[in-house]
């Protein structure tokens, strides 16, 4: 194949901008263009980066290979589904999907029109991530007997905060990176979650705390904070950490420590971070292009996807039954 042409279809959320940054900048890949349903918004994103704006999805599709898919939660299934029908590979930005209905519709789509699809977690990439998994895989500390880990930031706003399009507040915008995480260290998946929401910060409706408890069948169990718990002020993301309890030893992983802090206090007062560390986004967006035009599998699958997401929507339930624990729904074996 030649390079590959990449479309951006839906860029609701923030990091499509990235995306479009590193697809720029990737051998091998060409960016095409832009659809979302906001014209306004899609007009923002084209003239960033000098690329057209398509006049609808259909006309986007025909004219790609491959596609970002970067809208609202809540249509991804809708979207992806749209891609698949066209033949068109998938890069889709998390979480995957809010509910088991969705989770369907995208499984029927992609049944039907088997494309490759990649989920973007770039947190795999970190070489943090990466250099505690080859530990743990070498068993030099022990057997591994809990995990405390942290997705936190301040609260995005926007569609973010509409469940409508969102499908929750924190909880589903922050579980998944971590998520994913365990289950490409551990290799298992956990079986009961149980979690707790709280408001306190803006005493909304969606949450903007979110704590869980993931117990796994062997005794192991693992503790996230994933919340927007932190002011306006404050950077959007960027603090994810584990803390790896083993037998002999403990690891302490801060994926994105390789930053400098900005902090402004003209207009408003905000904190931002420049990264100097890796590059995990162009990392994430390389693997995909390598594997879609190799025909080789993506190395962030479907699957990947849905327990990430199954991870969430098992912490609704367990606060819908008033914090008891409950059980993740299995993938297919």
């Amino acid at each position: 194949m030649s390079a590959l042409r990449l479309g951006f279809l839906g860029i609701a959320h923030m990091h499509a901008y990235s995306y479009a940054s590193c697809a720029l900048r990737q051998d091998g890949c060409t960016a095409v263009g832009v659809w979302d349903p906001d014209l306004e918004r899609a007009q923002a994103f084209a003239q960033r980066f000098s690329l057209p704006v398509f006049e609808s999805a259909e006309a986007l599709l025909k004219d790609v290979d491959a596609v970002v898919l970067a809208s609202e939660n809540k249509r991804h299934a809708e979207m992806g589904a749209q891609a698949a029908g066209a033949g068109k590979a998938i890069l889709c930005e998390k979480p995957l999907v809010t509910n088991e209905a969705e989770a369907a519709q995208f499984a029927r789509a992609l049944a039907e029109s088997p494309v490759p699809v990649m989920i973007a977690f770039p947190c795999r990439y970190s070489p943090a991530f990466i250099k505690a998994r080859d530990q743990h895989r070498q068993g030099d500390l022990g057997p591994l007997l809990a995990i405390c880990a942290t997705n936190r930031g301040r609260c995005p706003f926007d569609w973010f905060v509409d469940p409508e399009r969102s499908g929750g507040g924190a909880m589903i915008d922050h579980v998944v990176h971590v998520a994913d995480l365990l289950r490409a260290l551990l290799g298992i998946d956990p079986v009961r979650v149980q979690a707790q929401v709280g408001n306190n910060l803006y005493g909304q409706a969606w949450e903007d705390t979110a704590m869980l408890t993931l117990e796994y069948a062997d005794g192991r169990f693992a503790t996230l904070d994933s919340s927007w718990s932190r002011p306006q002020s404050y950077k959007t993301w960027g603090d994810v950490t584990m803390n790896l309890i083993y037998e002999k030893g403990v690891v302490e992983l801060d994926l994105f420590n390789q930053h400098l802090d900005r902090f402004s206090n003209s207009g408003s007062p905000s904190h931002a971070w420049s990264g100097y560390g890796s590059d995990l986004d162009g990392a994430l967006l390389a693997d995909f292009v390598r594997a879609v035009t190799s025909g080789g599998p993506t190395p962030i699958t479907f699957e990947d996807g849905l327990v990430a997401a199954r991870v969430a929507m098992a912490g609704y339930a367990s606060v819908a039954a008033g914090g008891q624990a409950v059980s993740v729904t299995p993938t297919a074996a």
